[in-house]
C-alpha cells in the first residue's frame, strides 16, 4: 500500500512539470484550430492529444490521492470536459475541437494546482 502511494506521489510529481509544458501547448493549438493551421497542425494536435492522454491515465490512477481530505478534482466534470473533446476529435471539426481544448485549459490548469497542493 505504501509502494502504491509513493508510486502515484511520484507520478504527481512528474505531472506538475509536465502539465505546464502541456497548457502551453494547448493554448497554441487552440490558435492554430482557430483559423492558423500550419503544415504541423495535425501532428501538433497528435502530440498535445497523447500528453493529455497521459495526464488522464494519472488521474485515473490517483484521483483518491488528489482528493484526499477534499474534492479537488470533480471527476464527472472532469470526465465530460474530457469525453466532449473526444467528440471533437472524433467528428475532425476544427471549431469544435479548438472550442473543446478551450473549455479544457481551465480542467487541465486546476489538475496541475491539485497536483501541487497534494505533493508539497
Amino acid at each position: 500500500m505504501e509502494d502504491n502511494r509513493a508510486e502515484q506521489r511520484e507520478a504527481l510529481e512528474v505531472l506538475t512539470d509536465f502539465n505546464e509544458r502541456v497548457l502551453k501547448n494547448m493554448k497554441i493549438i487552440v490558435k492554430e484550430l482557430s483559423g492558423e493551421r500550419l503544415e504541423d497542425t495535425n501532428q501538433f494536435l497528435k502530440g498535445i492529444v497523447d500528453a493529455m492522454n497521459w495526464e488522464i491515465e494519472v488521474v485515473n490512477g490517483t484521483i483518491g490521492m488528489l482528493n484526499e481530505g477534499r474534492e479537488r478534482i470533480d471527476k464527472e466534470a472532469f470526465n465530460a470536459a474530457v469525453l466532449k473533446f473526444g467528440d471533437a476529435i472524433k467528428a475532425n471539426e476544427d471549431a469544435a475541437m479548438a472550442e473543446a481544448i478551450t473549455a479544457l485549459i481551465p480542467v487541465f490548469e486546476n489538475l496541475g494546482e491539485a497536483a501541487k497542493e497534494v505533493t508539497a
